[in-house]
């Protein structure tokens, strides 16, 4: 029979380290959803361009360089959220991306529908932008040196 130990040492229990876990959650999700932005969201904008604009809605008609703008910024934003001192930024940006995108998809596109996941991806990135704000202060404080 074993008794329990009430000094037994439990340090290594993740429980006592919500901070290391919420920051592996979170390095995780940035690594995903930097990937997804870099190879399935502004890679096809840079790469395929005119294949894209072809098979586009009749009623959602983006000029070829704004295309290829959002296409950069999606690219250097996932590019951001990989790097630990720019993540906060390209998280902030990226919010504002996908907020543009959902209202693009509700009142230009006509298809309010579709623009759930953009509001959706917003909202995550809105809270990495938060989570990682201190960066955004020792960015600050490295520039200025």
């Amino acid at each position: 029979m074993t008794t329990a130990n009430p000094s037994a040492d439990f340090s290594n229990d993740v429980t006592d380290r919500p901070g290391e876990v919420r920051n592996r959650a979170l390095w995780t999700l940035q690594i995903l959803l930097g990937l997804f932005f870099i190879i399935a969201s502004g890679g096809p904008k840079l790469v395929i361009p005119n294949a894209l604009m072809d098979n586009a809605p009749e009623n959602l008609t983006i000029p070829l360089g704004l295309l290829i703008f959002i296409g950069v910024a999606e690219v250097a934003g996932g590019i951001g959220l990989m790097v630990p001192r720019l993540s906060a930024l390209a998280a902030a940006g990226l919010s504002v991306l996908t907020v543009l995108a959902a209202g693009t998809q509700a009142f230009i596109a006509d298809k309010p529908s579709m623009g759930i996941f953009p509001l959706v991806l917003a909202a995550i990135f809105a809270w990495i932008a938060y989570q990682r704000r201190a960066t955004i202060t020792d960015l600050r404080n490295w520039l200025s040196q």
